[in-house]
């Protein structure tokens, strides 16, 4: 059974940084691209970042583009979130999410499993 695992989600002042993992076992990390969402209060659920299977591409969401960056470690079983520059408009619970194809594919419905968040609180 695939599990995904976040964590690194705290309170942080704006202007800030953190940095997201999600760990992955179960499937062969390597057979999986990964993504990030995040959903606030009241909003849907939106995209935030994406990593194909090898992590040489990498595809990010306008709000994010230049401030966030996601990579993979093949021998953690670990994809991250990088966040700098963060403001409170990024405060949600951000997911991790994994899909067989593959392939950098930016709608949750292409997505396979799902971890169970992780929040990131930014103040102003």
């Amino acid at each position: 059974q695939v599990q995904l695992v976040e964590s690194g989600g705290r309170l942080v002042q704006a202007g800030g940084s953190l940095r997201l993992s999600c760990v992955v076992s179960g499937r062969t990390f390597s057979d999986l691209a990964m993504g990030w969402f995040r959903q606030a209060p009241g909003k849907e659920r939106e995209f935030v970042a994406a990593i194909n299977w090898s992590g040489y591409t990498t595809h990010y969401a306008d709000s994010v583009k230049g401030r966030f960056t996601i990579s993979r470690d093949h021998g953690k079983n670990t994809v991250y979130l990088q966040m700098n520059s963060l403001k409170p408009e990024d405060t949600a619970v951000y997911y991790c999410a994994a899909t067989v194809s593959g392939h950098l594919v930016s709608h949750g419905y292409e997505y396979d499993y799902w971890g169970q968040g992780t929040q990131v609180t930014v103040s102003s």
